[in-house]
């Protein structure tokens, strides 16, 4: 069986765009944990990618949007996917959502779901409350899931997230960081051996 000849290469995305989002703040920690776990790791922000809520007739008359298209381009570059969402009302916020509807639309001579297919992701959330955002992972697991991803079992639910992190943005719990460091060895594994299952 050949081995990955290269680490795998993990696109992470905050759920939120709001500029002091705690959850914008746990994302960019998982790229460093995702890094020294040995993987590749890519932010992107979905404030660099503006795009309209995702609209049938819009697609037929435009195609993809361009923010759109960049995204699922980067997308499709990627082996996997770290996904730190906030918890709306109980689920995931509309913006992301519409973010991976619009990267799940087929383009001509694709497969439905092309960017998403066979890879591996991983969900996370940071939350004011004592739940950490729990309900809201639950259901963009059965989302990704759908979408024919394979979501580690392990995820990470940050509770009282006001004073999870310092002024710089940095994870300062000792409970956290080992979650994140556990959640980010995780991921790097499952993407090194979808990887290897690909070369075999």
């Amino acid at each position: 069986m050949e081995t990955a000849t290269h680490p795998p290469k993990i696109l992470v995305l905050p759920g939120s765009a709001r500029l002091d989002s705690v959850n914008r703040k746990l994302a960019r920690q998982t790229v460093e944990a995702l890094r020294h776990a040995g993987v590749e790791a890519t932010l992107a922000d979905l404030r660099d990618f503006p795009m309209p809520i995702y609209d049938g007739d819009l697609e037929s008359a435009d195609g993809i949007p361009p923010a759109a298209k960049a995204l699922k381009e980067l997308a499709r570059r990627h082996d996997g996917f770290a996904i730190a969402s906030p918890e709306h009302n109980g689920s995931f916020p509309a913006l992301l959502k519409n973010a991976l509807d619009w990267i799940s639309r087929p383009e001509p001579g694709e497969r439905p779901l092309e960017a998403f297919r066979g890879k591996v992701a991983a969900i996370l959330s940071a939350s004011p409350g004592p739940g950490g955002g729990k309900r809201g992972l639950h259901q963009l697991r059965e989302l990704l899931e759908m979408m024919s991803l394979s979501v580690i079992p392990g995820q990470l639910a940050i509770a009282r997230s006001s004073g999870a992190f310092d002024d710089a943005g940095r994870l300062i719990r000792a409970e956290d960081l080992a979650g994140l460091r556990e959640l980010a060895a995780g991921l790097a594994h499952a993407a090194a051996r979808q990887e290897e299952a690909a070369a075999a």
